[in-house]
């Protein structure tokens, strides 16, 4: 039998990885912007709403909360520190994703979303920063 912490863990870092990816790829250096980032929020990223699409407000901004939130929220839930806050924003961005690229949702935004809300229901588990604190 597979301990409840350890699946906990591997779900935390299996839902982690592809936002870390993506952010990683929105960065030239620490809090730089890479171009290609701000182009995609700015020319072809759009929001698809009740059958409309509408460009970003204020891309480079958005270009850089995204670029934040996909690689810090990452990373607390990693470190499971948190980690409720981390699943719920990745939860939101993957709503938000959702909207930007909507034939997606099959393949990668019904799993993200499946596996950020078992982590919020069920917590980090005995492998996290959050449970060691509430040790103490």
């Amino acid at each position: 039998r597979i301990p409840p912490s350890l699946v906990q863990l591997v779900l935390r870092i299996a839902v982690a990885l592809p936002f870390w990816k993506s952010g990683l790829t929105k960065w030239d250096g620490l809090f730089q912007l890479s171009p290609g980032a701000v182009y995609l929020f700015s020319s072809e990223f759009k929001l698809h709403l009740l059958g409309h699409e509408y460009a970003y407000p204020l891309p480079e901004l958005v270009a850089f909360l995204s670029g934040l939130g996909e690689t810090a929220l990452p990373i607390l839930l990693v470190l499971g520190f948190g980690t409720r806050f981390a699943a719920l924003g990745l939860l939101l961005m993957t709503g938000v994703i959702q909207l930007t690229v909507p034939d997606a949702w099959a393949n990668f935004h019904l799993p993200w979303a499946a596996m950020l809300l078992a982590v919020l229901s069920y917590g980090p588990g005995r492998i996290s920063l959050d449970a060691l604190m509430a040790r103490r």
